[in-house]
């Protein structure tokens, strides 16, 4: 069997990847942070009459033909002051910003299973929707010896968010779990 062949520039330039990087409109400091290298190798990439080959050629490629990716992959900014990922191993699923104050909140989903979104098919949870998603990251409040549990957390009563900044939600046999930040 013939191994499959693709169309592929076997490298890329420097003026290449800055004429990429500034249509998209990125800083040096962005393109390396999207790329997962230091700003200096961006830098010395542009101030080189160097080609480049590997995987950067290819993202560069499906970058300078599809550049709306770009918005699908970027984090938006925090419209309420907490904000908790979603995940699924490694993978976003949902962020989820908080007013607590207000009892507000939006999401953004980053998945099309809705099995691993955090609000399935709601596109606009209200709060109380809210609420019982922590719990259903939690152990039950009816749990068996719960007051030795939440002394093991160092908790002094059952919180839901309190229990999830323990133990990040995370739940046995279970690959989804949930960052915090404020």
């Amino acid at each position: 069997m013939a191994m499959k062949k693709y169309i592929t520039p076997e490298y890329i330039t420097a003026d290449e990847i800055k004429k990429i990087r500034k249509t998209l409109g990125l800083t040096q400091r962005e393109f390396a942070v999207l790329v997962g290298i230091s700003q200096s190798s961006v830098e010395r990439w542009e101030a080189g009459n160097t080609s480049l080959t590997g995987p950067l050629v290819l993202l560069m490629e499906l970058l300078a033909k599809h550049p709306e990716y770009l918005q699908e992959i970027t984090v938006p900014a925090k419209v309420y002051p907490l904000r908790l990922w979603y995940m699924h191993k490694q993978t976003v699923c949902t962020l989820i910003d908080v007013d607590e104050v207000k009892q507000e909140l939006e999401i953004r989903n980053y998945t099309d299973n809705l099995m691993f979104r955090a609000f399935g098919i709601v596109e606009h949870p209200d709060y109380e929707m809210y609420t019982e998603f922590l719990k259903s990251r939690c152990f039950p409040e009816s749990r068996d010896k719960m007051k030795l549990v939440l002394q093991d957390l160092n908790l002094p009563f059952y919180d839901p968010f309190m229990i999830i900044e323990k133990t990040e939600g995370r739940m046995a046999e279970d690959d989804f779990w949930i960052k915090i930040e404020r």
